[in-house]
């Protein structure tokens, strides 16, 4: 069972030919891990999940059931097809993974929360043992879960609806229910939410600031000072002027020409907006060896 703490939407590495490469991708999860972070989640809207092919993803899913870290590996569905994402769940099921990051299909406009409680109810119907995290991001989907509606879910489907990541921003202040999980997709939003009840975050640029990240949480949970939060929101507020897929891989492909490989229709930063970024970050200090190197 997930816990509290701090994770990553982990990114996806990608060869020449535009193809997942399973070992790098595995070995940066492993990395982020190591340097602080709880766990990551695969096949995240960060990690290209709507591009990356299904064979893709079951080959990956395979190699992660013989990680050390296999605990702390979690999965998106990332597909907006109902039967594709059954089929995934009870494949990673087979390997021992329950937990999984799901949000609602963001092909079509006009999803009702009738239509949206059906996806989830088939869902858990085929796979009585999928864990969920409800993945609320109307900007991408589309659709915006409501207090009531996540409410409504959780009486439905108690042993299976267990949390919530709220990158829309409209639940993690509000949203209130016993033992449920809830995750705001910022980690600007980390020690705020550690105050008001939330359980930690699921953040894209985690997969920088694991470090910083996992120092608020610390001292937060333990009680003292924090020294670092400010230069926290001030590192994401730096990645949030730019495409944050865009933004982390220029930035890490200067650790490793790998990141420079995007599926279209994502692209890097052009060259003066890459050099911008890392003078940004300069600025406050983020040095790149410090935060990123292995």
């Amino acid at each position: 069972m997930i816990k509290k703490g701090v994770y990553a939407a982990t990114l996806s590495v990608l060869d020449e030919n535009g193809s997942l490469d399973i070992d790098e991708t595995i070995t940066h999860a492993e990395n982020i891990i190591k340097k602080g972070l709880h766990g990551v989640f695969f096949f995240g809207s960060t990690g290209q999940s709507q591009l990356i092919s299904m064979a893709e993803k079951k080959e990956l899913v395979s190699k992660l059931s013989t990680s050390k870290f296999k605990k702390n590996f979690h999965l998106g569905n990332g597909c907006n097809s109902l039967k594709e994402t059954i089929e995934f769940i009870k494949y990673s099921i087979e390997y021992d993974f329950h937990n999984f990051l799901i949000m609602p299909p963001a092909y079509y406009k006009g999803n009702t929360e009738a239509g949206v409680f059906e996806f989830y109810s088939k869902i858990i119907k085929e796979t009585p043992k999928v864990k969920i995290i409800l993945y609320n991001f109307e900007k991408l989907s589309g659709f915006k879960f409501e207090v009531n509606f996540v409410k409504k879910l959780v009486e439905a489907f108690p042993k299976n609806i267990i949390g919530c990541k709220d990158s829309t921003y409209n639940l993690y202040e509000s949203l209130k229910i016993k033992d449920f999980l809830i995750f705001p997709g910022d980690e600007s939003k980390l020690l705020k939410g550690l105050q008001i009840g939330c359980s930690g975050c699921i953040s894209a640029i985690t997969n920088v600031t694991h470090k910083l990240a996992r120092e608020v949480f610390d001292n937060y949970e333990n009680n003292k000072p924090q020294i670092n939060n400010e230069k926290l929101i001030m590192v994401r507020q730096v990645f949030d002027n730019y495409n944050l897929i865009s933004g982390l891989h220029s930035y890490m492909s200067n650790q490793n020409l790998k990141f420079k490989n995007l599926l279209p229709p994502l692209i890097l930063l052009n060259s003066k907006e890459s050099k911008e970024l890392l003078k940004k970050l300069e600025t406050l200090k983020f040095s790149f060896k410090k935060n990123i190197a292995a």
